[in-house]
């Protein structure tokens, strides 16, 4: 007959989807016994009433226990946390005071913040796509749509159900390995309401992003930027001082004369340029094969040159996306194209580009090392 020790084991395997640890680490499970007939009765605690993950995590109950030498079969029931649990639980993630993980010494989270100049460019295309590639290698990634008055990631994800809410804390919902949190799910007019806020409501939604969600030990941070340099741009560089800067611009030169301006606040920030993507580049003809320069040629070397001569350090050009209709359509339809055709030009592009990212050492810069000169 199997012992609860075992069948205990076993469930120490079993993570929650949303916070990526294992329920027995959390709490969650609140009594095992097992029959002399093998049947082996579970009782797991939910976070909340109406858990948007149950299935999943009834579905990895259910295989991790029936994997126990003689287990015959699973009766598996839930129940809910209370108050005092779910506030301990929030306490043992997060600490006794919110605070942004990011900024911790030691953290090595590698955060970047994805800019244009302007709007038009397929920016937030580049960063679900970027993000998704990333995920998709193993790493744990998490993205921030931190324009809030034109969010667009909770539909290029595909993903429809907010955040779960535990003592204030934040589950962020996950798609295709990316966990994301939007301003979306906090509007009760849904996806046309407009967001009327001041700078300093921005600054505090982004803060709130960072404080209030439980991220977990994410390898990659990535944040959608709104067009331009205003007060969300400088709100990350005060918030995330580590964040590293990518551009993103279209071939043509006039949209790239305005993506260097995005990467130039870096002066005033003091964060560095990572690099530059040049996206809706050239592609091949359908009927000859001969290259098709759509939106202009040149733009993203532009942006590369003037960047790295005005900041005097090197900005390379990472890569240059070739125009997809398909990169728009996987993001109406929450399919993102490196996910649906991980072959085609443009997937294999942005796949490159991660390619180099990740090759990068993760380096000192930024990193708070607890230490202090001592004079003598």
């Amino acid at each position: 007959m199997p012992t609860v020790e075992a069948i205990t084991a076993a469930l120490a395997t079993v993570e929650d989807p949303e916070i990526h640890k294992p329920i027995t680490d959390l709490g969650m499970v609140k009594s095992i016994t097992v029959d002399p007939d093998g049947t082996a009765h579970v009782e797991v605690f939910l976070t909340i009433a109406a858990c948007p993950m149950q299935n999943t995590i009834a579905d990895r109950v259910q295989a991790a226990v029936t994997a126990v030498p003689g287990v015959t079969a699973v009766d598996l029931a839930f129940d809910v946390m209370s108050e005092e649990q779910r506030k301990g639980l929030r306490e043992m993630l997060q600490g006794p005071q919110k605070e942004n993980p990011f900024d911790r010494p030691g953290s090595l989270t590698k955060i970047i913040a994805v800019a244009s100049g302007k709007g038009g460019v397929g920016k937030s295309s580049v960063t679900a796509n970027l993000a998704v590639q990333l995920a998709a290698s193993g790493l744990r990634v998490g993205l921030i749509d931190a324009d809030i008055y034109g969010h667009s990631i909770p539909r290029m994800l595909g993903v429809t159900h907010p955040p779960t809410v535990v003592e204030g804390m934040l589950m962020p919902p996950a798609a295709y390995g990316v966990s994301t949190i939007s301003v979306l799910p906090f509007k009760s007019g849904g996806s046309s309401q407009a967001v009327a806020f001041r700078g300093p409501m921005l600054h505090r939604a982004l803060n709130q992003f960072l404080t209030d969600v439980f991220w977990g030990d994410l390898d990659w941070l990535l944040l959608d930027l709104p067009p331009g340099t205003g007060d969300v741009a400088i709100s990350v560089a005060q918030l995330l001082p580590r964040a590293e800067i990518l551009v993103v611009t279209t071939p043509q030169v006039a949209a790239a004369e305005v993506a260097v301006r995005a990467g130039m606040l870096s002066e005033y920030t003091n964060q560095r340029v990572m690099g530059v993507v040049e996206n809706m580049s050239a592609f091949p003809c359908p009927h000859c094969g001969e290259p098709m320069d759509l939106f202009g040629a040149g733009g993203g070397e532009i942006v590369a040159k003037q960047l790295s001569a005005a900041l005097k350090s090197d900005v390379p050009l990472l890569g240059k996306i070739p125009f997809d209709v398909r990169l728009r359509e996987g993001g109406d339809h929450g399919r993102p194209l490196v996910v649906d055709d991980p072959q085609a030009p443009a997937s294999r592009a942005i796949s490159a580009i991660a390619e180099i990212l990740t090759a990068k050492p993760r380096g000192l810069a930024g990193l708070n090392l607890g230490i202090s000169p001592v004079g003598r």
